[in-house]
């Protein structure tokens, strides 16, 4: 009688990391964007010649700019992916370096000081948790040369 128990025990104990995994997989729940969302780059334009430093201006239609940790509908707040090749998982907070950095307090412009040389750049709206929107919002990227 009391091998029953022990077996299940023993298979459960033995499951949970599948069911972790599996967890970490899908991640934390994530927040609807409206049809139609757009985050773009306003300025500096794809293929220009910039001095550092230089700003660059955010854009959004089709839903608000909100700090980070706001939870009202349709909204997010932006985060600046430089020279990011791989995009992080959507399904996780995007996380905080050099290359990604966070605009929690809904800023939208930034002023950066980067290397002469090419440069890569691209917005995505992150949700109250800095996780990407369910389909995500993202601007395309663009190409910019530092002159100096």
């Amino acid at each position: 009688m009391r091998t029953i128990p022990l077996i299940a025990a023993q298979l459960l104990w033995l499951a949970a990391p599948f069911a972790a995994a599996q967890d970490a997989a899908e991640g934390p729940p994530r927040t609807q964007s409206p049809p139609g969302a757009e985050v773009y780059i306003q300025s500096p334009a794809d293929g220009a010649r910039v001095s550092s430093p230089f700003v660059v201006r955010f854009g959004l239609r089709g839903m608000g700019v909100a700090p980070a940790g706001v939870t009202t509908p349709n909204t997010g707040h932006h985060h600046l992916l430089i020279d990011v090749e791989t995009l992080p998982p959507d399904n996780q907070p995007l996380p905080a370096t050099e290359q990604i950095v966070h605009f929690g307090r809904g800023q939208t412009e930034t002023e950066l000081d980067l290397p002469p040389g090419t440069h890569t750049l691209q917005l995505a709206l992150g949700d109250a948790l800095h996780i990407p929107h369910d389909p995500p919002v993202r601007s395309a990227r663009i190409t910019i040369t530092v002159t100096e």
